[in-house]
């Protein structure tokens, strides 16, 4: 492709960043446009605890891990969690795979890959202008509101990537919804993913348990069981066990206004075996103390309390009880919190190469479809994905 053709991609996030790095390496004339100071904000916010990059199991149970109207698939397929270790360790950075199956960066960081990231980026010769804030267009032109005033752009072709509307404090706002359902553009609502619930503790569940973990327990709902961690808050319960059950529980809450969920305190122990553990119960032992002796926590007997109160003597409705005590949700704690959102452009709005149909020459990737997935590199793998097709589409579209 010949230089002279610019191409205009919008938002640094990782869906953006390789989006402008594929691209460049086609020889496309590349500006990235940030509204944020700093690029990838939200990137480096994800490896904090360690960067999740993608997960280790194969293409069909990880397919099925992607909930929403917008097939992933072939852009998966065309990018695999295979093809992504590849991509960062092309950047310098081992990687390897967890217990879990998750894949990480040996550096457990995302700051040292995004150094490697935009040291190739601006190898390729990409332009990143920060501060940038769309818009929308203005005859026929892409318009900025930037320190320096009003600027008018005007590429070969555009990409956004300008992603949910999550953690908006980092970024992504989901203010380019408006722009687009403008322009005729199909949108989906946003709503919030990977998100905790709000729960009115009537005990002293959130006031003297909020931040403690709740390890190895079992979350289930809508028949769906997920096991692995959750926190209690003030208010509720977060956590990655919860987070992957987001979907159906914020569906059926929109529906019934409530949803009942069950956690498993000991998963790895079946009713009977509990119930005669708590059975060996000493002459002068509290409650409590058998709980305790049985493997529960305080805040795991305080959540059983909750659910039952007062607590059954009886060993076997006891155990059954730890196994599947109910905890009834109200509400999710809303976008601002939320890891990712589902919503954005609606599948019918895109073509297959993730062309807005309305808009030839506009292509759109990442968060800003309407696609969701739990947390586990789900994320990351889709919006590096996207990027990856949109650009390609759009460096073909521009030849």
């Amino acid at each position: 492709m010949k230089r002279n053709k610019t191409c205009a991609v919008l938002g640094g996030g990782p869906a953006g960043l390789m989006a402008a790095e594929v691209l460049a390496e086609a020889g496309c004339a590349v500006t990235l446009y940030e509204r944020m100071p700093s690029i990838g904000r939200k990137f480096l916010m994800a490896g904090i605890g360690g960067l999740n990059l993608t997960h280790s199991e194969d293409l069909t149970p990880l397919m099925a891990r992607y909930r929403g109207a917008v097939d992933l698939r072939p852009m998966i397929e065309a990018f695999t969690p295979t093809d992504l270790r590849a991509w960062c360790e092309g950047l310098g950075e081992e990687t390897f795979v967890g217990s879990s199956g998750r894949v990480f960066p040996t550096a457990f960081k995302a700051s040292p890959l995004l150094r490697a990231w935009l040291a190739r980026l601006e190898g390729l010769g990409v332009t990143i202008e920060t501060r940038h804030d769309w818009r929308g267009w203005q005859d026929g032109a892409l318009a900025f509101e930037t320190p320096e005033g009003a600027r008018l752009v005007r590429p070969d072709a555009t990409l956004l990537a300008l992603g949910g509307a999550s953690w908006p404090r980092l970024g992504s706002t989901g203010g380019w919804a408006e722009i687009l359902r403008d322009k005729g553009v199909d949108t989906a609502p946003f709503r919030p993913s990977n998100c905790g619930f709000i729960i009115g503790w009537q005990a002293d569940v959130g006031s003297r348990h909020a931040g403690t973990p709740l390890k190895s327990i079992a979350v289930s709902f809508g028949g769906e069981t997920v096991r692995g961690e959750a926190m209690v808050t003030q208010n509720g319960i977060e956590g990655g066990a919860i987070y992957a059950l987001s979907p159906l529980l914020r569906e059926a809450i929109a529906a019934e206004g409530a949803a009942t969920l069950h956690i498993d305190f000991r998963p790895d122990s079946a009713a009977p075996d509990l119930a005669q553990k708590m059975s060996k119960r000493r002459k002068g032992d509290s409650l409590a103390n058998t709980l305790r002796k049985a493997g529960l926590s305080p805040a795991a007997i305080a959540i059983l309390r909750e659910a039952a109160h007062p607590l059954p003597d009886d060993p076997e409705t006891l155990a059954r009880l730890a196994k599947a005590a109910p905890v009834t949700v109200t509400a999710d704690t809303g976008l601002d919190r939320a890891i990712s959102s589902a919503g954005g452009i609606a599948a019918n709005a895109i073509d297959s190469r993730l062309m807005l149909r309305a808009m030839p020459g506009v292509f759109a990737a990442g968060e800003m479809l309407d696609w969701e997935a739990p947390t586990g590199g789900y994320l990351l793998q889709a919006c590096l994905a996207s990027g990856r097709w949109a650009a390609h589409a759009a460096r073909e579209w521009l030849a």
